[in-house]
């Protein structure tokens, strides 16, 4: 028999009858005597929290000794094999509809096929080199070019370059998701990647795209370098304190303010052409704009949230979600628990914080695109 390990009990006022001591209708077994009753009790007491996302990535499991508190278990993720199995019938009608792009020789972002003709949509700032093309849920890999674009929301219109791909364009539906609703995300082929919930109602996510430099005024025109930050955009391209920066993407820059206001102008993510001088010599050089938040991210910090995307900012209007999505796998549906596409996920912005542009937005603008694409196409 095993041996108690609780510390004796002193009798109530009065010598009272402690109440496990008094006797049970019918011989009934003692509370502390029903161990599995209890222990499973308090399992699927907890089980909801953790679907509900009020215990995000944490399972549980009963302890080894009959009527134990269940124990946390951080292998136990809410999207768990099991879990995603369950919902993959959600799914599967868009699972000839997501499709994998690589550029400059490996994977950085998922499309959402919009049209039968060939066109799909993914995250333009990943796009960061040649060539492009996209992989099917086939597996075969196709040529594609990037056939429109919106700077607003990083969208990039793809054409894929072959004939005879049958693809199935989603079927996008308005509707503004519930705050503490469930969202699936699909990867390639379909497959559900992540369940998450959502955190608050769509809202814009301003901008905040950085060279990275302090400027001051020069009495020749243009912007005087004065200081670049570290692990910017700037210190990457070589600029250096001093330098005096005259033109961007080309264009004349008369003073401080205009320099200021063009480059207020650009979002993360985006390349600009500088012309600055140095030592009495001119020189062009690229840079990149970088999103303020990883400007300021510490190597701690950098740890706690992972890996994000370089532009995490900038969205018209966004679904806010707690999804754990690489960064690779942005550019995908974001369908709700009823398996209706409601957006497109965009951006991978902190540990557990990621966009998705809604359909409302994202059909206004397909219009556009579109029309566009085709136009040039003929």
């Amino acid at each position: 028999m095993q041996k108690s390990l609780r510390r004796p009990i002193t009798a109530r006022r009065h010598d009272a009858p402690r109440r496990h001591d008094a006797p049970h209708r019918h011989d009934a077994p003692r509370r502390h005597d029903a161990p599995r009753r209890r222990g499973a009790s308090r399992l699927f007491a907890i089980v909801p929290l953790v679907l509900l996302g009020s215990v995000p990535f944490v399972g549980v499991a009963l302890g080894e000794e009959d009527g134990a508190w269940p124990r946390y278990n951080p292998a136990h993720r809410r999207d768990n094999g099991t879990m995603m199995r369950l919902i993959r019938p959600l799914t599967r009608p868009i699972e000839s509809s997501v499709l994998q792009v690589h550029s400059d020789g490996k994977p950085v972002a998922l499309a959402t096929v919009v049209s039968e003709d060939g066109y799909c949509l993914t995250k333009r700032s990943e796009l960061s080199g040649d060539p492009i093309r996209v992989r099917l849920p086939d597996d075969r890999l196709f040529p594609a070019r990037v056939a429109a674009v919106d700077r607003e929301n990083d969208l990039a219109l793809l054409h894929i370059d072959a004939k005879q791909i049958e693809l199935s364009p989603v079927e996008l539906t308005d509707m503004t998701p519930p705050v503490g609703g469930f969202l699936i995300s699909a990867g390639h082929r379909g497959r559900p990647i992540g369940i998450g919930v959502v955190g608050v109602r769509p809202r814009p996510i301003g901008h905040t795209g950085r060279l990275g430099v302090i400027l001051a005024g020069s009495d020749t025109g243009g912007a005087l370098v004065r200081g670049v930050f570290p692990g910017s955009g700037a210190e990457q391209a070589g600029i250096q304190q001093r330098d005096r920066i005259v033109a961007i993407n080309g264009k004349q820059q008369s003073d401080r303010a205009t320099v200021m206001s063009t480059l207020h102008g650009m979002y993360p993510g985006e390349v600009v052409r500088l012309t600055i001088e140095r030592e009495g010599g001119e020189l062009a050089v690229d840079a990149e704009m970088r999103d303020m938040s990883l400007l300021q991210e510490s190597p701690n910090d950098a740890k706690v949230n992972g890996r994000r995307n370089e532009r995490l900012s900038g969205f018209e209007e966004a679904i806010q979600h707690d999804t754990v999505l690489a960064p690779e796998e942005c550019g995908g549906p974001l369908l709700d628990s009823a398996g209706r596409v409601i957006g497109i996920n965009i951006a991978r912005a902190g540990r557990i914080v990621s966009y998705a542009l809604p359909a409302s937005v994202i059909r206004t603008e397909l219009v556009e695109l579109l029309e566009e694409a085709r136009a040039t196409a003929r």
